[in-house]
């Protein structure tokens, strides 16, 4: 789920108070809470063998997520809804878009498609048409998408939103993330961690995973905090995924837990593939013609130049190829009249 503005910068890491000690000391994450989250590891997560977190991890783990909730007690999800039907279709349009945006364009949505049978009765290129209106990118495939989940709806659920990830997941558009975000928010049933761009990237700096798909992602964490903390992590995470740990120039020195975090102060570098290495390129072929990978090395100018300068090169050749030729040519015809001659003398 996407973006807010951005809060101020926190505290700097050597005035974490008193009330975040307290909270890593008692708050719901404790060492129990470690215990509690090995024996429920993986529970939800999917298919595939999940993570098994040992009690030192999960100790560990539950106290640096403790201090979080204390940094971030607001955390909360910050799509604006007043159903379930109102939160299923803004996460479903939420996708590659920011929380802000869906919040201006939900009013008028759901002003004229208040409940999943409007939706339902409705052409998804009607609906298409007034998200594009709105700004909402992608809006042919999203107006499809929740027209779709509005009409299984109302045909398999009597336009009520079911509680079952199963059933949740067989709606169009609907995948396990945002049926996550439904369950564990409308209804209180977490059935697992909501793995958005902020979850994923915060849990790998953290060092609470360093797995890459947010379906091995979201099995790590569903065994290394118990099932009561999925739900809140998320937000949390969120949250200061949001404010601090930005994905670009996180600001290391004002988060609270920097002490605890194994990428502080290099952060950005955390899950990122390493920069290509480009060779050198250079001149190919005969008189110094640029070949294509050397001129793939250059941009802008320094092509403009290697394409003037290897034309160049043909050139000179060229010419000093034509010069050649015309002093062969003036040998000849300087040394015919002899060879003529001799040739005339020998016929005699």
């Amino acid at each position: 789920m996407p973006s807010s503005a951005e809060r101020p910068a926190g505290r700097a890491p050597q005035a974490t108070t008193r009330a975040t000690t307290r909270a890593a000391r008692s708050g719901g994450a404790g060492a129990e809470a470690g215990a509690e989250a090995g024996a429920e590891a993986g529970a939800g997560a999917g298919a595939g063998a999940a993570k098994v977190a040992s009690t030192a991890e999960a100790a560990k783990a539950a106290s640096t997520y403790a201090r979080l909730r204390a940094l971030h007690p607001d955390a909360h999800c910050e799509l604006v809804h007043r159903s379930a039907f109102e939160l299923l279709v803004a996460t479903v349009l939420s996708a590659q878009t920011t929380d802000v945006l869906v919040n201006k364009v939900t009013p008028h949505l759901f002003a004229r498609y208040p409940d999943a049978a409007a939706l339902a009765a409705a052409e998804p290129s009607e609906v298409s048409g007034l998200l594009q209106r709105l700004g909402m990118g992608m809006y042919n495939q999203k107006g499809k998408n929740i027209v779709g989940l509005a009409r299984g709806l109302v045909a398999e659920h009597g336009g009520e939103v079911p509680r079952t990830l199963p059933a949740l997941t067989a709606l169009p558009g609907v995948g396990r993330k945002t049926a996550n975000v439904v369950l564990g928010v409308a209804f209180g049933i977490p059935e697992g961690v909501v793995v958005d761009t902020h979850v994923q990237r915060l849990s790998q700096r953290l060092g609470w995973t360093a797995q890459k798909t947010p379906e091995e992602i979201e099995r790590d964490l569903c065994a290394l905090f118990p099932r009561s903390a999925w739900d809140m992590l998320s937000h949390t995470l969120i949250f200061h995924g949001r404010r601090i740990c930005l994905a670009r120039k996180p600001a290391c020195a004002a988060c609270g837990v920097n002490d605890a975090c194994p990428s502080a102060f290099h952060a950005e570098q955390v899950g990122r593939k390493p920069p290509r290495r480009r060779e050198p390129g250079g001149a190919g072929g005969a008189g110094g013609a640029v070949g294509k990978k050397a001129l793939k090395t250059v941009t802008g100018v320094q092509a403009v130049k290697a394409v003037k300068a290897a034309r160049a090169a043909k050139a000179v050749k060229a010419a000093g190829s034509a010069k050649a030729a015309k002093a062969v040519k003036v040998a000849r015809a300087a040394t015919a009249p002899e060879s003529a001659l001799r040739n005339r003398k020998a016929r005699r």
